[in-house]
């Protein structure tokens, strides 16, 4: 794309957007100008068009993100036509298992959650669709790198977020390349509480017609009440049919 293709505001208007998180949920004007690195200028005129079109609102003081911005997440997932398919066997599947199960896809450095059965159980972990978290610190995220080059694995480790390291999150794109071959040989992911202390994950891959892995679905787990030897023996047979059965019925689409 040549760079009078590029529409910068548009650009700066999705940055406007992306500012808001949990933990920003609600920004004065200067808040986004500082978050965006944009002029306060430019960050009101982009706030007045996202509150006029209904993706923004404000009490004049503060403004906050609509439900309306859910309506570009759901175009996206509706066009995937996987959530569909996949959610009555994640249903069965948590069913078996008693816990929570995501499907997720990769987005550059992050995965981003799709789809998810919660379990009745609550982790500390805060999760719902379109949440991210850096793919080569989980499970989903791994099943996922293991089907990119070396070269890119280690593109995305350096650039990835590494705040949310535990001391047992893999340091290095060397151990992670390791990590990953493992997954390339045995055809699933089990990432043990490198995301979160006390948090185990299991994870394998759905896969196209042509074979490519365009998503991946896990059961995740607490380790205190759920040791390595069921998680394998229990919950791995159980998902890797599961995401057999959601690959063969897309491939019936």
């Amino acid at each position: 794309m040549s760079d009078k293709d590029f529409v910068q505001s548009l650009e700066r208007g999705l940055a406007v957007m992306r500012s808001f998180s949990p933990d920003r949920p609600r920004q004065t004007l200067s808040d986004v100008a500082r978050t965006t690195g944009l002029t306060r200028a430019t960050a009101r005129r982009l706030l007045l068009t996202l509150s006029q079109l209904g993706y923004v609102r404000t009490d004049e003081k503060f403004f906050e993100l609509t439900p309306r911005v859910l309506d570009i997440a759901h175009s996206y997932i509706a066009s995937l036509n996987l959530t569909e398919i996949a959610q009555p066997y994640m249903e069965r599947f948590c069913e078996e298992v008693h816990e929570a199960s995501s499907i997720a896809v990769l987005d550059d450095t992050e995965i981003v959650y799709v789809a998810r059965v919660p379990a009745k159980r609550i982790m500390t972990v805060a999760i719902g669709l379109g949440s991210r978290f850096p793919a080569y610190q989980t499970s989903l995220g791994r099943v996922l790198l293991a089907e990119l080059d070396n070269d890119d694995i280690v593109d995305i480790y350096d650039r990835s977020d590494h705040s949310l390291a535990t001391d047992r999150t893999v340091t290095s794109s060397t151990a992670l390349l390791a990590e990953l071959k493992a997954v390339r040989d045995q055809g699933w992911a089990l990432v043990d509480q490198e995301l979160e202390i006390g948090v185990r994950s299991l994870s394998a891959p759905i896969r196209n017609v042509d074979g490519a892995a365009v998503a991946s679905m896990n059961v995740s787990t607490h380790a205190g009440r759920t040791d390595l030897d069921e998680v394998l023996d229990h919950f791995l047979p159980r998902l890797l049919d599961t995401v057999g059965d959601i690959t063969a019925a897309l491939a019936l689409r």
